[in-house]
């Protein structure tokens, strides 16, 4: 039997045949691949969670998340919470909207349907804006609601990773302000931070919430999310919610930024410390080149599928995201596991209406953003392989 953590970290373990090996390439939209020292911060010793060392460490972290963002210094609060992005959800419902407010859902897929299914559990009134299959929800459509009625909050999925559209939230940040400004503006951007332009300021945006798995890069485990001051002073007096309760959390990361221990429960140390890690990666290279990276690899890889091998994308060109690619193909199945059998993990499709007929490919963080992109190239050429057999 092969022990050691670092070890183990960078592969996995098979127990029956007592060796371990390199996992396959892992293309599915989150998690994603980490970069060597992302999954080096991984093995850092347990750490006091009120301690100097660790409450430097969160403090860096939660001033980072701001710059992720591209949010004010002082103003709002970052929040990183043990969970998944999915915790953003409850968060935003448990603590922005009270029972019997009325929220409108802009719906691009599986998770913009998910997000009003979380809100109507807490009690909300929510009225759907789907879009058609691989587009935004129109404009129109959204002026037309937001002047038909008053909503208290907006919800967007910047990103919705089942269908690979890309929503313009700066374009319904801006129409929300001019036509309903009391109503609060919420993104899902699990899918988007990290890989797609988002301005939290800039824009307006009340709370936007993301994970750690995806375009951050690094492990799964946390959810990451930015509240503004407005939203601030509208949460509940009594939020629906013991642990997603901001009246408890925020006392908590305004102390770890202000550079002092605190605790309402145990943060998870070591993956703080991988995302401290994953933070400086992306501030280091700039946002902005991580975004053009990002559009780079989707548009060759979306061409090369489009013009190429003649297959069509889930998304309206012009509306597709840029760390995934959704794209119709026969026998689904096949390809997943012909592209598994030579050592490509790529993801079948989610969303309910077509989910047997297309396959998902993510290209986020460290697979997008290498000078030699050959993760990608060789998943494009094993594509181009199996399709052209008979």
């Amino acid at each position: 039997m092969v022990y050691g953590t670092s070890l183990v970290c960078n592969g996995f373990l098979d127990v029956a045949d007592n060796y371990i090996m390199r996992s396959d390439t892992l293309l599915i939209p989150g998690p994603i691949e980490l970069s060597d020292n992302v999954q080096k911060a991984l093995d850092c010793p347990s750490l006091s969670h009120t301690g100097p060392e660790f409450t430097a460490i969160f403090q860096r972290v939660l001033q980072n998340c701001r710059k992720l963002f591209k949010a004010h210094e002082t103003e709002g609060q970052p929040i990183v919470l043990a969970g998944s992005g999915t915790l953003g959800w409850d968060i935003a419902a448990a603590n922005l909207i009270d029972p019997d407010e009325k929220v409108l859902v802009l719906s691009t897929g599986f998770f913009g349907d998910s997000f009003a299914d979380c809100l109507e559990l807490y009690g909300a009134k929510v009225d759907k804006l789907a879009a058609p299959m691989g587009e935004q929800v129109p404009l129109e459509e959204v002026e037309k609601a937001l002047k038909r009625n008053r909503y208290k909050a907006i919800t967007v999925t910047h990103v919705d990773t089942s269908t690979a559209v890309l929503t313009d939230v700066e374009a319904v940040a801006e129409l929300a302000h001019r036509i309903a400004p009391d109503t609060l503006i919420i993104v899902d951007g699990v899918c988007s931070i990290g890989c797609e332009e988002f301005k939290f300021d800039e824009w307006g945006i009340d709370y936007c919430l993301t994970a750690s798995q995806k375009a951050v890069g690094a492990p799964p485990g946390l959810s990451i999310s930015m509240i503004s001051s407005r939203a601030l002073n509208q949460v509940a007096a009594r939020p629906r919610s013991y642990f997603a309760s901001l009246r408890k959390w925020i006392p908590i990361m305004q102390s770890y930024e202000s550079g002092k221990g605190a605790y309402f429960a145990t943060p998870a140390i070591q993956l703080i410390n991988s995302l401290d890690v994953a933070l400086k990666e992306i501030l280091a290279d700039s946002l902005e080149s991580r975004w053009a990276k990002h559009r780079q690899t989707s548009d060759w890889l979306k061409d090369k599928l489009v013009n190429t091998l003649k297959l069509k994308l889930v998304t309206n060109s012009k509306q597709a995201a840029h760390g995934l690619t959704a794209v119709y193909v026969e026998e689904p199945g096949r390809l997943i596991s012909y592209l598994k059998q030579n050592g490509v993990v790529i993801a079948g499709g989610i969303h309910k209406p077509i989910a047997s007929k297309y396959v998902r490919i993510g290209h986020m963080g460290v697979s997008a953003c290498r000078e030699e992109l050959h993760h990608i190239t060789r998943c494009y050429d094993l594509i181009s392989d199996e399709l052209g057999r008979p």
